[in-house]
């Protein structure tokens, strides 16, 4: 199973369940990029857009790629009051897109689908000289130890997916692999920054909310069902809320220029300390 497309099964449960983006991390993400009204931004893996209506706020000119067919006709329609937006239905790598156009190319939760050399090759061929890419994660914890509400929802986990080793939440130590990746695959000015928030929701939002995750729909169907029913009735069992502690980490870059255009640059800084020292 091609687990990429789960996500394509239930776009509505997907839109109300998933997460949108603390408004931080788009402030931050507007600041770096400096980008003017009308530049041209790329999305990929708008899912159900839970990361694209600040972008078309601002006026950019924004085309997003989608996999699946059922979640990009319902963008389609979601975002149709925007006339600055197009979407296309296609594998990123596959898509047909014009080169060195972009000012800017995003994906939220979703770049880690992509093998890296070809995904980031294909970004930089896609990219204007010093065109931006931001990368952002949504990293979902339930397993605090000290949380009633996680402790209940750590049985049902441990009951239909064991596991020997207790998940630990995402820190700033991680961060520092998808900094060496920018940096190994030629981008610079690399940035990254940590979001923290805390979400409260009913045992019937969490259950929603499992079923957007590809590993939880890729169960047998009869598991899939009890694991459902018994996590709704664990955490019903503590008050019926649980309290998710989520990670959100942004990585900014810019795309090298091309080869001839760093030596001129740096021919250029050489003359300058030349003159200064004159």
């Amino acid at each position: 199973m091609d687990l990429r497309t789960t996500f394509n099964t239930d776009e509505y449960n997907y839109d109300k369940s998933r997460p949108d983006y603390p408004i931080e991390l788009f402030e931050d993400i507007f600041y770096y990029s400096n980008l003017c009204s009308g530049s041209n931004v790329l999305e990929i893996g708008i899912g159900t857009g839970q990361a694209t209506l600040p972008f078309l706020q601002r006026d950019y000119k924004l085309t997003a790629v989608e996999l699946g067919d059922r979640l990009a006709e319902y963008c389609k329609q979601k975002f149709s009051a925007f006339d600055n937006y197009s979407i296309i239905n296609s594998d990123f790598l596959k898509a047909d897109l014009p080169r060195k156009h972009f000012n800017l190319v995003f994906s939220a939760t979703a770049f880690h689908w992509i093998p890296k050399d070809s995904g980031y090759a294909k970004i930089k061929s896609l990219l204007k000289s010093n065109g931006v890419l931001a990368l952002f994660w949504n990293h979902p914890f339930v397993s605090n130890t000290e949380d009633k509400t996680n402790l209940a929802s750590m049985a049902v986990y441990q009951k239909y997916r064991p596991n020997d080793k207790p998940p630990i939440q995402f820190d700033e130590s991680k961060c520092q692999v998808i900094i060496n990746e920018l940096a190994q695959y030629g981008f610079r000015d690399i940035q990254s920054k940590i979001y923290r928030r805390t979400r409260t929701l009913t045992s019937e939002e969490y259950v929603n909310l499992i079923r957007t995750y590809s590993d939880h729909n890729a169960l047998p169907e009869q598991i899939r069902f009890a694991f459902e029913k018994d996590m709704k009735q664990a955490i019903d069992e503590v008050g019926g809320i649980i309290n998710i502690y989520d990670t959100i980490d942004l990585y900014l870059s810019k795309v090298c220029p091309p080869r001839k255009n760093r030596q001129k640059t740096q021919a250029k800084s050489r003359m300058k300390r030349m003159t200064n020292m004159i």
